[in-house]
């Protein structure tokens, strides 16, 4: 039987979020059954070295092109058609996360079938008819959600629900990784909050910041983790007001981080404090529910689905009081017993959100489409 071969095109492999989702599924799929091939605007980024690695055929290569003027745009479509067609793949699955058409016009061209994964909430502004266009030239379409379906796709019949998985066994708390315990200002006797996240406005990290204040007297022996990148404009706010709260040795911001395992190994509690506007299917929340942490959530789309058996766990994004309360009540329990309760997460993304039931969905999807 002849090898569906999938064309994966995203912009970059520096936001290692997306790419690391790519990856994951590419790397997946039965080699038997599928031909996976990647193609992406430039070779720059610290995973880009990873996905090099992985042995799958890549493509440096411009598939975007900018919409006015239109003359020029579609002469540019026409010229990334042809290289569409010199692939010629039998499916093209787009993982940008903007409203991006002109690639789905050069797919057209091609007459490739084009896919793409609508991995955030947005969609109003002055966005919104690029996104209509955009779905209106899919084939199909992955949401990660179901507020996505209900909001954006509740007439459509292209929109599939796919949510992101985990490698649950990567994430597994077994043995601490790397040597987190080397340092010095994590001591063995303190006991650790953690978010790991993008650290941009959209996370409302300040709430979990002004979350843990409320609480920092009553539980002296208790610290903050914050994993992500602090070096932006929002890391710096981040930094200040943990410097006015008089918190600076009780938050720790850790930076970026090829890989979270033993600071996820460290924590007790896992925090995701989006504001409103929603998640896709945050992959951080799961790597937590992974390494069986209590997790707790906002209460907005993507959260909202992971957490939907543990209801208790969720909390009006932004309320700040709501969040102090659920971390006090867990904040008070031993070790012993947050690990016990922290085995009910692992069972249920060990159950619902394996990244084989991910792989799964998307290689149905393709041969759906071949199919007919």
């Amino acid at each position: 039987m002849k090898k569906i071969k999938i064309l994966f095109t995203i912009p970059n492999f520096d936001t290692a979020g997306s790419g690391k989702a790519l990856l994951n599924i590419a790397n997946g799929l039965n080699p038997e059954a599928f031909e996976a091939h990647i193609m992406c605007l430039h070779n720059k980024g610290t995973f880009y070295k990873v996905v090099e690695n992985s042995g799958l055929h890549i493509h440096i290569y411009n598939f975007t092109s900018p919409a006015r003027p239109l003359m020029r745009m579609i002469k540019e479509c026409w010229r990334i058609s042809r290289k569409f067609k010199e692939i010629a793949p039998n499916v093209i699955h787009s993982y940008h996360y903007g409203p991006d058409y002109t690639e789905a016009i050069a797919a057209r061209m091609a007459g490739i079938p084009w896919v793409f994964t609508k991995k955030n909430m947005n969609w109003g502004g002055k966005s919104k008819n690029a996104w209509k266009l955009r779905s209106f030239l899919a084939k199909k379409i992955a949401v990660q959600n179901s507020d996505m379906l209900s909001k954006f796709y509740k007439e459509s019949n292209k929109a599939i629900l796919i949510p992101r998985g985990v490698d649950v066994m990567y994430f597994q708390s077994l043995a601490l990784h790397g040597n987190f315990y080397n340092k010095s200002e994590l001591e063995h006797d303190r006991r650790f909050l953690i978010c790991v996240a993008n650290i941009v406005p959209i996370k409302g990290i300040e709430t979990l910041v002004q979350a843990f204040y409320k609480l920092h007297d009553k539980f002296p022996f208790w610290n903050l983790l914050l994993v992500g990148d602090d070096t932006n404009s929002y890391g710096n706010e981040l930094k200040k007001l943990v410097k006015e709260l008089r918190l600076s040795q009780r938050v720790n911001f850790t930076g970026k981080q090829q890989d979270v395992r033993s600071f996820l190994n460290r924590a007790e509690i896992f925090v995701l404090p989006t504001k409103e506007k929603g998640e896709g299917s945050p992959v951080a929340l799961l790597e937590a529910m992974a390494n069986g942490k209590i997790v707790l959530g906002s209460n907005i789309p993507g959260i909202r689905d992971q957490l939907e058996k543990f209801p208790n766990s969720l909390f009006d994004a932004s309320n700040i009081d709501e969040l102090s309360l659920k971390l006090e009540y867990y904040m008070g329990k031993s070790q012993e017993e947050l690990k016990m309760l922290g085995n009910s997460f692992y069972q249920h993304v060990n159950s619902e959100y394996p990244i084989e039931k991910e792989i799964e969905r998307h290689g149905n999807l393709y041969k759906s489409i071949v199919r007919k």
